[in-house]
This record gives C-alpha cells, structure tokens and sequence, in this order.
C-alpha cells in the first residue's frame, strides 16, 4: 500500500530530477515539489523540515528561484517568520529556467572561443589555420542557437 509520504517522495524526487537534468540544483525541485504539495505559503523552517536540508540552504535556494519566477516571498502579518509560495505558471518558469542557462553556454562560449584566438599564436600556421576553420564552424552554430533561443523566449506557452 502506498502511503502520503511514498507519493510525496516521488513528487519531490521527479522535480529534483529535472532540476538536475538542466543542470540546478535537486533542492531546488525539491522546493519547488514541496510547495506544489502543500499547496500553501510555508516558512523557511517547514521547507527545511520537509526537504532535509538546512534552513540556510533553503535561502541560497530560494533566491535563485524568486529570480527566475517561480517562488514570491511573502510576510504574514504580526508573524516574523519568512513564508514562500509558488508564484506564476511552472512550465513558464521552467522555460525561463532553460533560456538562461543556454544562454549562459552561448556567452561562455563566444568568450572563450575569444579567449582561445588569442592562444593560437603558439602554433604552427597549418595548425592554427585549421583550429581556427573548426572554431568558426562552432560559432557559427553557436551564433544560430542563440538566435533560436531568443526566438524561443518570445514563445507564449499554451
């Protein structure tokens, strides 16, 4: 028989799961998973306790969430505690989630291959012709997956 907890584990396993998959952290899907369940704003200290991890955890966590949309921290009144709770569409946030990264890629990308230019002078004329003819060939595609990207961003969800 499936208890309360079992489910609440794989929900909170699956979006660990796809936060890992782009490359975020497992806690922050965890958090994401234990407010979807409780289905409520919860303090800093009931995420701590749901998820494991330590109050200070939760808060580095959290930030990058409220930057990407996901979370809104809130103020009870007459209540000191800190409360978070979803905020806008997940699927939203999720697409917001993966355009940053990717475009994080592509600018590390372009800088480096900057930054790789200037190195290739140590080499010999043949090598660093054809380092630089592969370089191009890659900027190039990075160049249309930016493009692509920003593209993407401007997609509403349905």
């Amino acid at each position: 028989m499936v208890s309360e907890k079992d489910v609440k584990k794989k929900i909170f396993s699956t979006f660990a799961d796809v936060a890992g998959s782009l490359g975020y952290s497992p806690l922050h899907g965890e958090i994401i998973g234990t407010l979807l369940v409780a289905n409520k704003p919860l303090s800093l200290q009931e995420l701590a306790k749901e998820t494991g991890y330590s109050s200070s955890m939760i808060s580095l966590s959290l930030d990058l969430l409220e930057v990407l949309g996901v979370i809104k921290k809130i103020k009870k009144t007459a209540d000191r505690k800190l409360y978070v709770q979803l905020h806008g569409d997940l699927l939203e946030c999720l697409k917001r989630a993966i355009i940053i990264k990717v475009e994080k890629s592509i600018e590390d990308s372009l800088t480096g291959f900057t930054a790789n230019r200037k190195e290739l002078d140590s080499l010999s004329k043949e090598e660093r012709e054809n380092l630089e003819k592969s370089m191009a060939v890659l900027e190039i595609q990075i160049k249309r997956l930016d493009m692509y990207i920003k593209l993407l961003s401007k997609i509403s969800l349905p």
